[in-house]
């Protein structure tokens, strides 16, 4: 499965993995606009338990694949997307690629919490599960007698969408899957212009921040280039980025490694984006307005962010 990664395109070390293992696509599979790698993990050889019902009884049908398995995430940094929008789209490429969906459900009908935990799913922060809001599928095809099985797993935050795609058996049956770097909009989503003058805030969740520090990642970061053309539009506006942590660590800690934060992303916006700074301030809440529950892992990934608030609109 090839990945095209947004906004800088393939880079070396996918180029590299191509190459070593001489896949041939027969097929694009399109992902959600705006969707950003989160991980990947491709193996020549392997077995893939693919699931073909639901669990049910303490067990969970499935068919093995044995051959090429690859594992990728993606995040799609988009408020609103609920997860039929995220399947639904991908379903239909399979379906007209010639592939036969031997299997569709969501959440509690899939089996809860049982089913989640008996499939394949890369670990947080690569992909993120929300129990009560997923859905799955499992998918086959042959061609000229090479066999290949694909399943998607979708989930969503009130703030992003996350997609899963493993596929297994003979590469050549095997299709593509492309991201398109843009800037996201989506049927009842909101861009981040209409989250901020709608409800005056807007999480900048594909950022990506080394563990324990203020550094801002390498990029480059949608989110950041979408909050750029928005301030440069709208010269009155000025916004706080407002960074957040997880509950780990003292709270005096906590809101000065959140603030330093968010002057990171600040900095990046003057010094890459060319944004002025007069229109950005930059403030740390520490652990003090979390989104979801610290207890675990998922939990505190979504907690840890940066956000985007609208203060002014002279």
């Amino acid at each position: 499965m090839t990945n095209t990664m947004p906004a800088t395109g393939r880079t070396a070390a996918a180029a590299a993995l191509l190459s070593l293992l001489a896949v041939t696509p027969l097929s694009a599979l399109d992902l959600p606009r705006g969707a950003v790698s989160d991980g990947a993990q491709v193996r020549a050889f392997d077995s893939y338990a693919l699931p073909t019902g639901p669990w049910s009884d303490g067990l969970l049908p499935t068919e093995t694949f044995e051959g090429r398995v690859s594992r990728q995430a993606w995040r799609i940094p988009v408020a609103g997307l609920t997860t039929l929008q995220l399947i639904a789209p991908l379903r239909d490429q399979l379906e007209a690629d010639g592939f036969d969906i031997v299997f569709e459900c969501q959440a509690e009908v899939c089996g809860g919490f049982d089913f989640r935990f008996s499939i394949d799913v890369l670990p947080a922060p690569e992909m993120f599960v929300d129990l009560a809001r997923y859905r799955f599928l499992s998918a086959w095809r042959a061609v000229d007698g090479a066999r290949s099985a694909v399943s998607v797993l979708v989930s969503r935050t009130d703030e992003a969408g996350f997609v899963q795609i493993i596929q297994a058996g003979d590469a050549a049956a095997q299709a593509t899957v492309t991201a398109t770097a843009s800037r996201v909009t989506s049927a009842g989503a909101l861009s981040l212009g209409e989250a901020l003058e709608t409800d005056g805030r807007y999480i900048l969740s594909d950022l990506a921040f080394e563990t324990g520090s203020s550094a801002l990642g390498a990029g480059p970061f949608a989110s950041l280039a979408t909050l750029a053309d928005y301030l440069k539009a709208n010269p009155g506006r000025r916004v706080a980025l407002v960074g957040h942590t997880d509950s780990t660590g003292s709270l005096d800690g906590n809101i000065a490694l959140s603030k330093r934060r968010a002057g990171s992303v600040r900095q990046r916006l003057i010094d890459t984006h060319g944004v002025p700074a007069a229109q950005m301030a930059a403030e740390g809440m520490g652990y003090l307005a979390p989104l979801t529950s610290n207890l675990t892992p998922e939990g505190r990934d979504r907690n840890r962010r940066v956000e985007v608030i609208l203060i002014s609109t002279e």
